[in-house]
């Protein structure tokens, strides 16, 4: 369709149409724009609590009215719903159901479905046995290795064979108690007989793992090295409110903790160490390339009290370990009777003038300077005769020897022996003190021989060992190397 020149509409085709534009009457915008300015000011939401009976009023009751109507119109309609009861379950599914809730039936659990047997079902005389059965066994304290086999089942042929071949490895003797033993036992010919010992595996020491296989029929030994680091364990803390409970809480194990406790004590009272004084161990420690660990003995122990510093070494000395310090000096005796203190000689034997009393009397033994606190120990063995205060000697103990020999000692701090008690030569019985009449810090120390005093310088007192020479150099040396351990190994 298109317009002509003349202004008429005009299309293509025989169903032409020709309108004019004076057939329509111009549309009026005004009256648009009017209508749409009333509807803009028509308000059909109003209060219905305000000038009640006004036109406005009743256009928003009937504006209410319309909304309600149609709500209850479009509400939907709710029907009740239709209840089923279940079936009542039959006993063998009330069994199923029973037996499924204890264990599922993978599990081994008890079903109520059984299958019934058919015609290729054989029965069996007996039920068959597992060709292997995996054991693990522990030796005990006091079993010997081949009845540990035999009892779990290894017959005693096997057994014997077992025990010779691991001998020849190891000792029997040094395998641990409390050693697993994982074996392997294989298919019988009938019941009567032992299984046959197909394989067996165990720790046979620290470094080395052993195993026993059946190949072709014999059985066969076979050696696991394990690498073992054995650079030992370096622990140091400070001694706060407690020695043993520091050491503790720093890794150190008790028994060295012990050790350590008693080297030290040889050389100074453990009453002497101070809260800010710093602990060194060193000890064995082995550690397995399979992850296991295994700590061993004391082998170094310091005490480092800022000014003084205290090195002590374990040593071998004529065949038997004893501590020294760090000059190669010994705190074990060899010889007659043992020191019974630490200290240094300050009054001999015999007559001379007390300090105290002010006049000259018979001096019934020897003196000794010490620190207050510093052990006193037994000079030889015996058996506590008196224990307790003894007049000017204050805290005195009495020991018995044979022979009819009494040893005395006096002006203790305090007293560690008991009346009765059988004491060895270097034994604990008491501590250095100031009691009785005393001018400081020392041990009094005298001998009876048939009840008549005699003097203690006459025998012969133990001295500490000493180490010279190429043993001193080669123990020097030992100490610089553990020294350059570090702390945690």
């Amino acid at each position: 369709m298109y317009r002509q020149d003349s202004g008429e509409l005009a299309g293509g085709g025989a169903g032409t149409v020709a309108l004019r534009s004076r057939a329509y009457a111009r549309f009026d915008a005004s009256l648009l724009r009017r209508g749409l300015d009333r509807t803009r000011d028509l308000d059909l939401v109003v209060d219905l609590g305000a000038r009640i009976g006004s036109g406005e009023w009743w256009r928003g009751l009937a504006t209410c009215t319309a909304l309600c109507a149609s709500a209850f119109a479009l509400a939907p309609s709710y029907r009740p719903l239709v209840g089923q009861t279940a079936p009542a379950l039959g006993d063998a599914q009330q069994q199923e159901m029973r037996t499924q809730a204890i264990a599922p039936s993978a599990y081994g659990a008890d079903t109520g479905r059984v299958t019934a047997p058919t015609a290729l079902v054989e029965e069996l005389a007996e039920t068959p046995e597992r060709p292997e059965i995996d054991i693990t066994t522990t030796l005990g304290r006091g079993d010997g290795f081949a009845r540990v086999l035999t009892r779990a089942g290894v017959g005693e042929e096997d057994a014997k064979r077992t025990a010779d071949l691991v001998s020849n490895a190891v000792s029997l003797g040094d395998i641990k108690p409390g050693t697993k033993l994982e074996m392997t036992l294989g298919r019988r010919p009938n019941r009567k007989v032992a299984r046959p010992l197909d394989r067996l595996a165990f720790r046979a020491k620290f470094e080395l793992a052993l195993e026993v296989n059946r190949n072709g029929g014999q059985l066969q030994l076979l050696k696991k090295p394990i690498a073992v680091d054995e650079t030992p364990l370096r622990i140091q803390g400070r001694v706060g409110s407690g020695l043993f409970a520091a050491a503790r809480s720093a890794g150190a194990p008790p028994k060295a903790i012990e050790a350590y406790l008693k080297a030290v004590a040889q050389y100074m009272p453990i009453s002497g160490v101070r809260s800010n004084d710093r602990f060194d161990l060193i000890v064995e420690h082995r550690r397995a390339a399979t992850g296991e660990t295994e700590t061993g003995s004391l082998l170094y122990g310091g005490l480092d009290q800022g000014k003084k510093v205290l090195r002590l070494l374990k040593w071998d000395k004529d065949g038997k370990e004893q501590w020294f310090d760090a000059a190669g000096v010994g705190a074990e005796k060899k010889g007659g009777m043992t020191m019974p203190v630490h200290g240094h000689l300050t009054s001999s034997f015999g007559a001379r003038f007390h300090p105290i009393l002010g006049y000259s009397r018979m001096h019934q033994g020897v003196d000794y300077g010490a620190p207050m606190g510093s052990p006193i120990i037994a000079a030889t063995d015996g058996t506590v005769r008196f224990a307790g205060w003894h007049g000017g000697h204050g805290n005195y103990v009495q020991l018995q020897h044979p022979g009819n020999l009494q040893t005395g000692y006096a002006h203790m701090s305090r007293i560690v022996a008991k009346v009765g008690q059988k004491v060895h030569a270097g034994q604990l019985i008491g501590y250095v003190g100031s009691t009785g009449l005393s001018t400081g810090p020392h041990l009094h120390f005298e001998m009876f021989q048939n009840g008549r005093a005699v003097n203690p310088a006459g025998m012969k007192l133990a001295q500490a060992a000493q180490l010279a020479g190429a043993q001193l150099a080669r123990f020097k040396a030992t100490l610089a190397r553990l020294l350059t351990t570090r702390v945690g190994g």
